[in-house]
This record gives C-alpha cells, structure tokens and sequence, in this order.
C-alpha cells in the first residue's frame, strides 16, 4: 500500500464554529459552513471541497488532452453540482458535470473531449469502489504488550489496540511481515526506518522507545 499523497491532508478545528484549518503539503486554507448551517462561510464547506477536486481534476484531464492533440481550445469551463435521493436507508447521489467549451469546437472533438472528462482520475474514483476507514489514537496503558528490539530500540505491540490498517505490514515489509514468527523483525531495517514507520500507526497499537531510556509504555 503507497498513499497517493506524501503529506496526508490534515486538518484542525477549535471552538470557532465551524471553521477548520486544512493544511496541504504546500499551505494552508480555510473550510467552513454556510451560515445557514451556524458557520460564518468563511471558507469552502465540505461538499464544495468534494465537487471542486472534480471539477479542477476534469479542467487538468482536459487541457492536458487539448495540449497533446494541439488543438486550438484556449479556455475550458466546468460546472459541478450535485443532488441526492433517499429511498429506505439507501443514499443515492448523483453528480451533474457541464463541460463548457468556446464556440467554433468541433463536434467530434466535443464529444471526445466528452469522453475523457469521465477517465479522469477523481471522476474515476467516485464512480469505483471507496472504502473509508477511520481510525483513533490511543494511547492507554493496557495488559498485553509484546516487545521487539534491536539492542538500540525496543517496539511495543498492544495487539488488543491493533485494528490492521496495514500501514506497518505493506510500507516496511522487511521489518513487519505477517507471515513469519515473530512477525515484527528488526533487524530488517535501521532504527530510524522502523521509529518513522512505527510513528504511522493510527490507533497507538505499536510504539518505541530507546533502550537507553526509561519506556513511555
């Protein structure tokens, strides 16, 4: 498993109702709600967070698509919207994408550029199979844990906080591998290898600590 971004998207709030400071790899910005919905709409809400990465994923498909054909189509348009049915406990939503290009296109090239509005990568997405998992640190002492060193460090398992996100077992197989005995191996890596990827843990089910010290578990 690889992350598509490096950097996860992060993202904070405090008591200011609703506004969140998301933070990307290059800067920051501002989300909020409508005041409508008790925010101060300082920022985008949610759902216009969702519909812009299609629209700005489709404007890129595009023009990247334009420019290789060498076609004169100085300036693409994209409106998305969206809507939703209900029926029993089943959600439907729908989203509607309106590709506006400058009179004069061809009606072929509209109806190819048509075509590859839809296999961009995020309209690819939303119409494939997510999954969202969630997760939460803890960070509660607890009666199992099992230890792994290296002389140098020692990594703490609490296998009962251990929800399986994967992280460990397919960013640093060498050292973590599920099909061995045991299963964590430290000589597969150097310490700092180990310490970065043991960090990445979302539920506090693994940790470390230097042999030198006194361990925080």
């Amino acid at each position: 498993m690889e992350y598509k971004l490096q950097k996860p998207v992060h993202g904070t709030i405090g008591t200011t109702k609703y506004q969140c400071v998301i933070e990307w790899r290059n800067g920051q910005f501002i989300a909020d709600e409508p005041e409508k919905q008790g925010g101060q709409d300082t920022g985008p809400d949610p759902f216009t967070l969702l519909l812009s990465s299609l629209a700005s994923c489709t404007l890129v498909t595009l023009r990247m698509y334009i420019d290789r054909k060498g076609w004169d189509i100085p300036e693409i348009k994209v409106n998305v919207n969206m809507w939703q049915t209900k029926e029993g406990d089943a959600l439907t939503t729908y989203i509607d994408r309106d590709v506006l290009l400058p009179e004069g296109v061809d009606p072929e090239q509209k109806n190819r550029l048509l075509e590859i509005a839809a296999q961009c990568p995020v309209s690819k997405l939303l119409e494939g199979n997510i999954k969202v998992r969630s997760y939460i640190y803890h960070d509660e002492d607890v009666e199992k844990k099992l230890k792994y060193t290296n002389g140098e460090i020692t990594v703490v398992w609490k296998p009962e906080l251990c929800k399986h996100s994967g992280r460990c077992v397919t960013q640093l197989s060498r050292v973590f591998n599920l099909k061995t005995k045991p299963w964590v191996t430290m000589t597969g890596a150097d310490s700092e290898a180990i310490k970065n990827q043991v960090e990445k843990c979302p539920t506090g089910a693994l940790s470390w600590y230097k042999n030198s010290e006194s361990p925080e578990v």
